[in-house]
């Protein structure tokens, strides 16, 4: 098992059509008006020696948070803090914890997983704010103990899903709304499974085992499978052959699957695959460049994204 990679994964999930990277001291977001070259449409430069854990840009390009060992915090465009919201008394990083924040897909609040547990502050909590105001909307607590988790907005604008990865002991996934109450909390009933992606129209997601040996589609909300695609379906052996915590939707329709493993002289190796999201049926590889595995990020609309040299998305088309 890649502990590293388990890591990896954890890309930064965007919320809205703008995609975000932290370059240079600033969190960028980027748009893609020619084609394939990113354009940036607004960057937020953060204080000098901060590389936050976790960041989002809001919908209105208005604003950005952070997410750092011990808080979050809301920034304008000139770098000045709007307000910070701090995680308690406890260790500010332990064991490779993480946590992560995402604006809310009209943009009016602000959604954080903090793995508590690792830092020695108390079980982990989902947590909604104001993106206003930095105020707590709602929070609850979480049956788990991970070293950081990836959040995924529903195109519904309601429900967001909450991937918590605890390293050697699995992955927990969760379901969330806001109710009159509070915040109303589903767990899936596994920890065995990632989520990778959710399908553009939001009626299905995408999962890979723990243990690497299967990629699966289930539907929205019950978590029903439709589909297994096992290792040996891309012709290879499961004892040396894996499949990536990565990929995802390409279009509604079809998945790049990831796998990997190791030449004779042990160097690693990665392949995109494309699945019929429907059927199963492996329907050959995907040519792209990528650093490694986990460079390839699908937008659903046919196209993906890799990264170029200086760190930028590059966006490529079929």
């Amino acid at each position: 098992m890649r502990t590293g990679a388990a890591l990896t994964r954890l890309r930064n999930v965007t919320m809205t059509d703008v995609v975000t990277r932290f370059l240079d001291g600033a969190i960028h977001a980027f748009d893609f008006p020619d084609g394939a070259v990113a354009d940036s449409v607004a960057v937020f430069e953060l204080p000098t020696g901060v590389e936050p854990d976790g960041h989002d840009v809001a919908p209105d390009l208005g604003r950005a948070v952070y997410a750092t060992g011990d808080e979050v915090v809301c920034v304008d465009r000139a770098g000045k803090a709007l307000w910070r919201w701090g995680f308690g008394p406890g260790s500010a990083r332990r064991a490779a914890s993480a946590a992560n924040c995402r604006f809310s897909a009209d943009g009016t609040e602000v959604w954080l997983y903090l793995p508590d547990a690792m830092a020695g502050r108390g079980p982990d909590r989902w947590v909604v704010l104001s993106a206003a105001t930095g105020d707590l909307t709602a929070a609850a607590e979480l049956a788990c103990a991970g070293h950081g988790g990836s959040q995924f907005a529903h195109p519904d604008g309601v429900h967001v899903l909450l991937d918590v990865g605890e390293g050697q002991d699995g992955s927990q996934v969760y379901r969330g709304r806001l109710v009159p109450d509070g915040l109303d909390v589903a767990a899936y009933p596994w920890s065995d499974r990632s989520l990778v992606d959710l399908a553009p129209d939001g009626g299905h997601f995408m999962t890979v085992h723990h243990e690497q040996e299967d990629v699966a589609f289930h539907t929205h909300p019950d978590g029903e499978v439709v589909v297994r695609v096992p290792v040996e379906s891309f012709g290879h052996d499961p004892e040396e052959v894996y499949v990536e915590w990565a990929g995802g939707y390409l279009d509604a329709d079809t998945a790049i699957v990831v796998l990997g493993g190791e030449t004779e002289d042990e160097e690693e190796w990665h392949r995109h695959h494309l699945v019929d999201v429907r059927t199963g049926e492996v329907r050959g590889t995907l040519d792209t460049p990528s650093r490694d595995a986990y460079d390839v990020e699908p937008r659903g609309d046919g196209s993906w994204l890799s990264t170029d040299d200086d760190g930028r998305p590059r966006r490529h088309t079929r």
